[in-house]
């Protein structure tokens, strides 16, 4: 069982990495599964459905990380720093009302993902959560970010800060994280932050929006996941299986710290064009990996 942690340690250091970058996790933990896949039991099925939950639940560590890096920008109570009081007085002193702006335009922008999310999520995992599709997603999206990057070199973006965001905008964001949501391997920092773009989004604001969607949505992909594995599927977790779960969980936020506040001073100074050509090139080797591993079966 001790190999299991280890492998749970990479996958975390994997998920903490790519959850961010616009490369796509699944992508990576797709490739990183078939040579270090899970075994945390003997039988098949039980094994299988562990690693399709964990895939999704090990994204909760790195989810808290952005709730500890932003918190105060997430969290709509306290009557220092606030410069938009409900009230003057009495508990409306203490509610921040541009933070709780902020947050009705992320759950307008998680709606359409959400929904999808509850009606289709085990369709979806049987006809699109493979290889192939991945690959397709991995190089589509690589090229949409080198294109809209092309595109948008000489603009000016028209919204440079969170509180400018409209409530049309976070509903075309949502739009887009949900083609994330239907296809694995898009990358749901990456469609989001092409939609962003496209409607005149800084890059800045892009991704830090990008960061408040992903605490809602995550929290709820990994709510629904955990309820099926233990209602549906399996009917609970093994202690050791708890235990891969949460190492991978615990190196996924450490991992997430860092690579946050790497990609907050990248994109102060770069473009996304390097995470384009990357994917590209990522989609290429899973496309040749699983194509010659199909022929050689």
């Amino acid at each position: 069982m001790i190999f299991e942690f280890l492998k749970s340690v990479i996958l975390g250091i994997v998920e903490g990495i790519t959850e961010w970058l616009p490369v796509s996790s699944t992508g990576h933990l797709i490739l990183v599964d078939e040579f270090l896949k899970l075994k945390v039991s003997d039988n098949e099925a039980t094994n299988e459905a562990f690693i399709k939950m964990f895939d999704v639940v090990i994204q909760l560590g790195a989810i808290l990380a952005v709730v500890v890096i932003f918190w105060k920008k997430l969290f709509p109570f306290g009557k220092e720093n606030n410069p938009h009081p409900w009230k003057k007085e009495g508990f409306g002193s203490y509610v921040k009302t541009d933070i709780f702006v902020m947050w009705f335009k992320v759950i307008i922008a998680c709606i359409p993902a959400a929904i999808v999310g509850v009606l289709a999520d085990d369709w979806i995992d049987d006809h699109f959560y493979n290889p192939w599709v991945v690959a397709i997603a991995l190089i589509t999206f690589g090229i949409a970010f080198i294109i809209v990057e092309n595109w948008n070199k000489d603009r000016k973006p028209k919204v440079n800060s969170i509180s400018e965001l409209t409530y049309q905008a976070a509903l075309i964001i949502g739009g887009f994280q949900l083609i994330a949501a239907l296809f694995p391997g898009t990358s749901r920092s990456g469609a989001t932050i092409v939609g962003a773009l496209l409607i005149g989004i800084s890059r800045t604001v892009a991704a830090e929006f990008t960061f408040y969607l992903a605490v809602p949505v995550m929290f709820g992909a990994s709510l629904l996941k955990i309820v099926k594995y233990v209602l549906k599927d399996e009917g609970g977790f093994t202690a050791s299986q708890l235990g891969v779960l949460l190492i991978g969980m615990i190196v996924a936020f450490v991992v997430s710290i860092f690579v946050i506040k790497f990609l907050m001073d990248y994109i102060k100074k770069h473009d996304f064009k390097v995470f384009g050509w990357y994917r590209i090139v990522l989609g290429v080797i899973v496309l040749l990996y699983f194509g010659i591993k199909t022929i050689a079966a």
